[in-house]
């Protein structure tokens, strides 16, 4: 047995080559999800999340380069694993949720079909793979699984998609479920039940989640940790709670207040933060959110900021936060 994380990410930096030069589009990230922890990943579009999710999964494509670090999932480092090695890993012991219902799955093939292909690394008849695969959509309360396994994408909703892509995903029983944005596409009413869908599944199967989604909602319903990404770096992580209660970043502070959520009074105008994401061909020298923050002072511009624990959170990227740096 191994006392490591679930997943493991350590000073991964990412690059790609453009027309205009090398984008940064990730830089020192580091964190960790633990066994049977769902953790939250947030920020703006653009800040890196989808990048992350792909190189995690070895989805990356040719213009991209890892120009360092460590992806562990357990004892396995991804990013010295060959093509075929993480085929074998992907489904198995690694397997994600998209975020479109509409199109992860195969419109030509029937449910049943698509169910039962995926088991293909099982030892079982094809009698038994069909069976487990009733049983998974019982789980996921698709109403009358055994029928509905014979009928294609297209007779069922969305939040029944949805529901369906969760139950392949989770068939293997892996260690690591990654969800990008699952809940994007459904309604109030059937997010709300995705999200207990996928807490019960969670803890039945005892796997680990890596929530990727805009929707703080979601994340102070369903994570037990949550990491603020802004342009290509992690700028905060810790217990959601605690962050929720006292965030110590000031791009985590400005992020909450645009949650509809916290409006409380009737405007015609949704809050936002003042300006915008910096390039990242040319990366500030200082902190990266020192532009648009509004407790900006003098070593913002030129000392980019280490990482500090602060209040209830266990990083923060924040000279405000250092006690090295003086105020």
């Amino acid at each position: 047995m191994t006392d490591r994380p679930a997943l493991s990410v350590r000073n991964l930096s990412v690059s790609y080559d453009t027309p205009e030069g090398r984008l940064r589009a990730l830089r020192g990230v580091s964190f960790d999800v633990q066994k049977g922890e769902i953790a939250g990943l947030v920020g703006e579009s653009g800040c890196g999340k989808s990048t992350l999710m792909q190189t995690i999964l070895g989805l990356l494509g040719g213009a991209a380069a890892i120009e360092s670090g460590e992806i562990w999932l357990g004892d396995t480092d991804l990013l010295t694993l060959n093509r075929r090695q993480m085929r074998r890993l992907l489904g198995d012991r690694l397997s994600a949720v998209f975020q479109d219902p509409m199109k992860s799955l195969n419109p030509v093939l029937t449910i049943g079909r698509q169910m039962t292909d995926i088991q293909f690394r099982r030892k079982a008849s094809r009698a038994d793979k069909r069976a487990r695969a009733i049983e998974m959509l019982d789980k996921v309360q698709i109403p009358d699984p055994a029928k509905r396994l014979d009928q294609y994408p297209h007779e069922f909703s969305g939040g029944m998609r949805q529901r369906v892509a969760i139950a392949m995903a989770l068939m293997a029983e892996p260690d690591l479920l990654i969800a990008d944005e699952p809940t994007t596409a459904l309604d109030a009413t059937l997010e709300i039940r995705t999200i207990e869908l996928l807490r019960e599944l969670q803890e039945e199967i005892g796997c680990a989640v890596l929530f990727i989604t805009h929707h703080l909602g979601v994340v102070a319903e369903l994570c037990d940790r949550i990491n603020i990404m802004y342009a290509g770096e992690l700028v905060e992580h810790g217990g959601t709670r605690a962050i929720f209660d006292a965030p110590q970043h000031p791009y985590t502070e400005l992020l909450f207040a645009c949650d509809p959520a916290q409006i409380k009074e009737r405007s015609r105008a949704l809050p936002t933060i003042p300006g915008t994401v910096p390039g990242l061909i040319d990366v500030p020298p200082g902190c990266v959110f020192a532009p648009r923050c509004p407790k900006r002072f003098a070593p913002c511009d030129s000392l980019h900021p280490r990482p500090v624990a602060s209040g209830g959170s266990d990083l923060v990227l924040c000279h405000l936060r250092d006690p090295k740096v003086p105020a």
